[in-house]
């Protein structure tokens, strides 16, 4: 993503943060989402240990063909982001993302927070949290060719471009980082997905060695 940035919150002490951010990366078309509902309605609460998946707030309209999102005007989400409403926003491919404030409460009071996250804004999570994991999510180019043509958003050609542009990127995704290879059942890789997530809260809730 060539035009993305990223904007923090003024945090506190990282060291008091006891949960666990699972951010979930991955191209269009690899099927985050899908993943991301399929684990939600089977984590929540789970075992006491609470896991909060993020609504993010977009200054896209909803499509009925991707995640469910807030949607803000481009200068309602800078006006939001000017006065502190995002633990962390980025910016990519003309579009503004956000993950509300209220991130940094459940961090702090233990839960694992999932969320969908670009790969660019990675460093800035691993800079604000202690604890991190990064599950990138990817399919077949042909897998993804198929998904995103049956959105109906894009043109053949587009999709080719946005293949490609992928490809090229995926090179890029900071390690450790755990891969999930959709091209099996939904129930394959929402189990791959629940296990990541299960992993990062019980290595959050270890002893901290200070």
């Amino acid at each position: 993503m060539t035009d993305a940035s990223t904007v923090l919150r003024a945090r506190p002490d990282p060291r008091a943060r006891q949960g666990a951010f699972v951010a979930v990366v991955g191209p269009s078309g690899a099927g985050k989402d899908t993943l991301m509902s399929y684990a939600r309605g089977r984590l929540s609460g789970e075992d006491g240990h609470a896991v909060h998946f993020v609504r993010r707030v977009i200054t896209r309209a909803p499509d009925g063909g991707t995640e469910d999102h807030d949607v803000l005007s481009v200068e309602a989400f800078v006006e939001a982001e000017a006065n502190g409403a995002f633990a962390l926003s980025w910016s990519a491919h003309g579009l503004h993302y956000g993950l509300p404030a209220v991130v940094d409460d459940k961090i702090a009071a233990g839960a694992t927070v999932v969320a969908n996250l670009s790969r660019t804004a990675i460093p800035a999570l691993r800079a604000r949290y202690r604890n991190v994991s990064v599950v990138f999510v990817t399919a077949a180019p042909a897998t993804r060719a198929a998904r995103l043509a049956a959105r109906g958003r894009e043109t053949q050609e587009e999709i080719l471009a946005r293949l490609a542009r992928a490809a090229a990127g995926e090179d890029e995704i900071p390690a450790p980082v755990t891969v999930i290879q959709n091209d099996d059942t939904l129930e394959a890789g929402g189990a791959a997905l629940m296990a990541a997530i299960r992993m990062a809260g019980e290595l959050a809730r270890a002893p901290l060695d200070l």
